[in-house]
């Protein structure tokens, strides 16, 4: 089941990429806590070569070429590929296009970045993804995360229990997507049991966001 929701999900970020935005998404939404993220970000400083995955429009990518020697940015819709390239700031990130569920890069990276977009992910693929960030990782390489555990009640169509939520582009066509509303211990605490050294930090607002690597442990994948 969760593959046609996964292509549906990939659908809906091709439809809105052109004007993609969070109160465009949702009205009500509320940027408290995103001075936070920013601040974060700045503090994570990524220098060398840095992974984003998932990378959207290409926002956050701004920031990661501010520190870093290169940057790579991965994401599965073409639309948000070709905005994120256009962005001031990104002419010489390296960008491909690719679904980060069977995407395997081959290269190891001194940091991962992904910028709302762990809430995206099915549970039954969250094993298989945080693989892919260690396969990644150069030894004693650092992953940086953000995302928000906002959701409309008018999203809820399968009732608040269930990860999957309905959205809508510009011209009204539903799709729905996958959004989990992970609380800032609960998803520390599962990374933790998987073998990451990451700490979850809640800001004033809806958002959280995680830094961190391996633990001296082997991976619990």
């Amino acid at each position: 089941m969760e593959e046609p929701i996964l292509a549906e999900q990939v659908a809906f970020y091709r439809a809105v990429a052109s004007d993609y935005d969070y109160e465009r998404v949702d009205p009500g939404f509320e940027l408290i806590g995103l001075d936070e993220l920013l601040t974060a970000i700045d503090a994570f400083r990524p220098t060398g070569d840095v992974l984003e995955l998932a990378c959207g429009t290409g926002v956050w990518t701004q920031h990661l070429a501010r520190f870093a020697s290169t940057v790579t940015a991965v994401d599965a819709a073409p639309e948000m590929v070709a905005r994120a390239r256009a962005r001031e700031g990104n002419d010489a990130v390296r960008f491909i296009e690719a679904d980060l569920f069977s995407w395997r890069s081959g290269l190891r990276y001194d940091a991962v970045f992904f910028g709302f977009w762990i809430s995206h992910v099915p549970d039954g693929h969250f094993d298989s993804f945080w693989s892919l960030v260690d396969e990644c990782l150069r030894p004693g390489g650092r992953v940086f995360f953000c995302d928000d555990n906002h959701r409309a009640s008018e999203e809820l169509v399968e009732g608040p229990d269930s990860s999957i939520v309905r959205r809508h582009a510009g011209d009204g066509t539903p799709f729905r997507i996958v959004k989990i509303p992970f609380e800032a211990k609960q998803l520390e605490d599962r990374l933790r049991a998987k073998g990451w050294d990451i700490t979850v930090n809640p800001t004033a607002g809806p958002f959280y966001w995680g830094t961190g690597g391996r633990s001296g442990r082997r991976l619990a994948l």
